[in-house]
């Protein structure tokens, strides 16, 4: 049995595999969020570990004793910061963390070529603006900083006692070189970071360390046994539907949305704000566009109305278009780089009912998808069909939408809401010795294929020039207000 986990922003989640591929269980345990003041996203080193060690033990003992490796994934560009007792200094700076927009174009100033070194221009969600911010806002903090990890390397510190990350997760810090895929002294000069605070760098599916004995103990699992170094969650999410191979591709809904596709070569477009980053495996890159928002606004509205997901999905369904939406709750990365946008609906009247506002906020998740494939063929890439991997997966209904407006044929599969904890487990059988590469990346069958309707893409096509035409509106409108 191999243990993939994953660390997302909502949930931890834990995924045992078999030898043979299958999954035999899958346990989850929630996240909570703060938000200190407008734009600020942080979590807890301790909570994610509390909440790492309860869904272990959530699995059954016997499941446990059986764990030959553990592999890791989770959320991106998090500025884990240590100090010299490998204490975290203060809450983790999250990836949808707006406070280092300045701090982003004072990088560039610094370094014109910052974007063509890292993959992308810095954005404040990344981890070295972050840095940067602290030098100048919490200087005492900054002070005491001895190390820096990403959010899934410190489960791997607990688990194994040791400092690493991997290609996918350096790659999402703009501290990394891409095509020489070794830390930049010159990204860590411009953004007040010292770089022996980095970890060292290691495939994913290399071994990082090997579990500690007292931590077995408390787990369940038997001490000794290897942690694979991982990947960043984008790239785990790949491993787990096989997504390594040149072309090979997917979307991901889950609380962010990431459009990613393989390549063979480090292939940048930092005006499309593609992020172009090494994957965690050997001798590959990967294009990626990236969506703040993800399928977050579907249950961000539910909350908000206090109504279940699947009751308003069903009644936007059935609702004629209304309203548009845009969904930038926290901002957003591809295409706009604009860390300072917020959503607003348009369009509203006596006659907007709340199936109406889902189908509006279906449209918009959907619309950020087809923004992001016109960022990718910009960037050179034109997929025909992708797989599908995270939770939004479940609602027919998006997954159509989206194969619509972007004219792609989408693939779902069973066990689509694992990904990344899967690629983690993935990632941990090649570690640990239990199969090659081709052997155990293979792609899982497709359940169900959406294919793009061309009788309903005509109106969709008008409901998204007006959504195009919505960002620059609120943008304005937002700025005046300011």
């Amino acid at each position: 049995m191999y243990l993939g986990i994953d660390l997302g922003t909502s949930a931890v989640k834990v995924c045992v595999m078999q030898p043979d591929g299958r999954v035999a269980a899958t346990t989850t345990a929630a996240l909570s969020v703060s938000h200190p003041f407008d734009g600020a996203s942080e979590q807890s080193c301790p909570e994610w570990w509390d909440a790492t060690r309860s869904a272990i033990g959530a699995l059954d003992p016997g499941l446990r004793g059986q764990v030959r490796a553990i592999g890791l994934s989770g959320q991106m560009h998090g500025a884990v910061l240590l100090d010299a007792a490998m204490e975290p200094v203060r809450p983790v700076i999250l990836w949808n963390d707006a406070r280092a927009a300045r701090e982003c174009a004072e990088m560039v100033v610094r370094e014109p070529q910052v974007g063509a070194i890292s993959g992308v221009y810095p954005m404040p969600g990344f981890t070295a603006p972050k840095l940067l911010w602290l030098s100048k806002h919490e200087p005492e903090v900054h002070a005491r900083i001895a190390h820096v990890l990403l959010p899934k390397d410190y489960i791997g510190l607990r688990l194994h006692g040791g400092l690493v990350t991997d290609p996918c997760d350096a790659a999402g810090t703009s501290w990394y070189d891409e095509a020489r895929r070794c830390w930049s002294d010159r990204l860590c000069e411009i953004s007040a970071t010292d770089p022996a605070w980095l970890p060292a760098v290691r495939h994913g599916t290399e071994i990082a360390g090997n579990l500690l004995p007292d931590v077995a103990a408390e787990l369940g699992l038997r001490p000794g046994i290897p942690v694979a170094a991982g990947a960043g969650d984008g790239a785990a999410g790949a491993v787990g539907i096989g997504a390594v191979a040149a072309g090979d591709g997917f979307i991901s809904l889950g609380t962010s949305g990431q459009l990613f596709v393989t390549t063979a070569e480090y292939r940048r477009n930092v005006d499309s704000r593609i992020h172009a980053y090494a994957h965690t495996v050997p001798g590959h890159w990967f294009q990626m566009a990236a969506m703040l928002n993800g399928a977050r606004p579907i249950a961000w509205l539910a909350d908000l109305l206090g109504r279940p997901i699947p009751e308003l999905l069903a009644a936007a369904e059935c609702a004629e278009p209304g309203p548009v939406f845009l969904p930038y709750l926290t901002g957003e990365r591809t295409p706009h780089g604009d860390a300072e946008i917020r959503g607003g609906f348009s369009g509203l009247s006596e006659a907007t009912s709340p199936g109406s506002l889902m189908r509006a906020v279906v449209e918009a998740v959907a619309f950020t998808f087809a923004d992001a494939a016109a960022a990718l063929a910009a960037a050179g890439t034109t997929p025909d069909a992708l797989l599908a991997i995270g939770g939004g997966t479940r609602s027919d209904f998006l997954m159509q939408t989206i194969s619509t407006v972007t004219g792609y044929r989408l693939g779902r599969s069973d066990g689509a809401d694992i990904g990344p904890a899967l690629g983690a487990a993935r990632l941990a059988c090649i570690a640990a010795g239990g199969g090659t590469m081709d052997a155990v990346m293979e792609k899982p069958a497709v359940t169900r294929w959406f294919e793009p309707d061309t009788a309903g893409a005509g109106g969709l096509a008008k409901r998204l020039a007006s959504y195009r035409a919505l960002y620059p509106a609120l943008r304005d409108v937002q700025k005046a207000a300011r």
